[in-house]
């Protein structure tokens, strides 16, 4: 095989697989419909999530962009965890939650959902003012969600209400909200882009 012809066709193959990339990790279903929202509603409802609880999901769902959204978490540990069957008695909080996590870190992957930050608190809160008992927490996220839809399939998810009850053994208080619209100069679609852009020129200046 020619030598440009081989070029050409790993530049066929990185682009293919850029775009199998890109397909995925966007959220390509638009925004939800009234059906899906009522399903999703009921589910909750199901749980036993209250009638304030379910107006905050309900107003979320109804205003669905379509787009992804990054969920800002804000979480004090509660040291030590409350007792829970199915974690062995002295494990810590951060045992406790990874319970939780096992269910969690898969239904997120496979969504293309995943953390943008993370970090332990380096020093209590260095300015608060409105809100009482925000002085001290243990750590704090950035979770990017592919589309609303992707959050609610993981939260309908059966598997979710088990899992559920160890993420509260493990966290004395917790302030979850979501950003939409967001954005972060390290999405990996542009970073990925760039990688690809810079071997297809790479490649085609050797061919």
């Amino acid at each position: 095989m020619p030598r440009s012809t081989t070029v050409r066709a790993f530049q066929g193959v990185l682009a293919v697989l850029y775009l199998a990339f890109f397909s995925w990790y966007t959220s390509c279903g638009g925004p939800l419909s009234s059906e899906e929202i009522d399903g999703y509603v009921a589910a909750m409802k199901e749980r036993g999530r209250s009638p304030e609880e379910i107006a905050l999901i309900t107003d979320f769902l109804e205003s669905d962009t379509g787009d992804d959204f990054a969920m800002v978490n804000v979480i004090e540990m509660r040291e030590p965890p409350t007792p829970i069957d199915g974690v062995e008695p002295g494990a810590s909080a951060g045992e406790v939650l990874d319970r939780y996590m096992e269910y969690m870190w898969p239904a997120l992957l496979l969504r293309a959902c995943h953390p943008v930050v993370f970090g332990r608190a380096a020093a209590p809160a260095l300015d608060v003012w409105g809100i009482e008992g925000a002085e001290r927490w243990s750590q704090a996220g950035l979770m990017r969600y592919r589309s609303r839809r992707d959050m609610m399939e993981i939260a309908s998810n059966p598997a979710f209400s088990g899992t559920h009850e160890f993420k509260i053994a493990a966290m004395a208080k917790t302030v979850a909200f979501p950003i939409d619209p967001w954005g972060q100069l390290g999405d990996p679609r542009l970073v990925l882009g760039l990688v690809v852009a810079v071997l297809v020129l790479a490649v085609g200046r050797r061919g």
